[in-house]
């Protein structure tokens, strides 16, 4: 079932709504048209849009590449293991027709980076946050028994005493 909470709003623990359907799209093909990236640079600018306070996932950066890639909107060239991503002629075409629409998607990014002010976090956690995330996406993807077991048991100990849980074994 599609998620249909209004930009903002709390959804089932995941925080605020950052965009609106069809602004993350946007927002990747105009960065792409100022300079070709690679999608953790795309991570990381659209980080620092949001002032550091949020990040989005590779998750739902590399699919929307992937789409945009499909689209023939941008193409993607392979140095080594990463792709780096640029747009091609028919995604500057299709950018320039959709100036009003990128025009709305600005002015709705603007006032969820507001918005996240609310949800503000101190720098230095924000970024043992982020290095935490980094840990686990280079995590070389074969995860033996012990491992999971280990992971979980440090993840779920940290959440329980940054809540003021008991540190009770899992």
């Amino acid at each position: 079932m599609r998620d249909r909470h209004l930009p903002g709003r709390e959804r089932a623990g995941r925080g605020p709504r950052v965009f609106a359907p069809g602004d993350l799209k946007l927002l990747l093909l105009d960065m792409l048209g100022a300079e070709p990236c690679h999608g953790y640079d795309l991570i990381r600018k659209i980080e620092a849009t949001f002032d550091g306070r949020y990040s989005p996932s590779p998750g739902v950066i590399y699919p929307t590449l992937t789409f945009l890639e499909e689209s023939d909107l941008i193409a993607a060239d392979s140095a080594g293991a990463k792709k780096r991503y640029s747009l091609t002629e028919a995604g500057r075409h299709y950018l320039a027709e959709q100036g009003v629409a990128l025009e709305g998607a600005r002015e709705r990014i603007a006032v969820s980076r507001r918005s996240l002010r609310g949800h503000d976090r101190p720098e230095a956690i924000h970024e043992a946050v982020h290095n935490l995330r980094h840990a686990l996406q280079m995590h070389h993807g074969r995860w033996t028994p012990d491992e999971i077991t280990r992971v979980r048991d440090l993840l779920n100990a940290t959440a329980r005493a940054i809540a003021g849980g008991p540190l009770s074994e899992a």
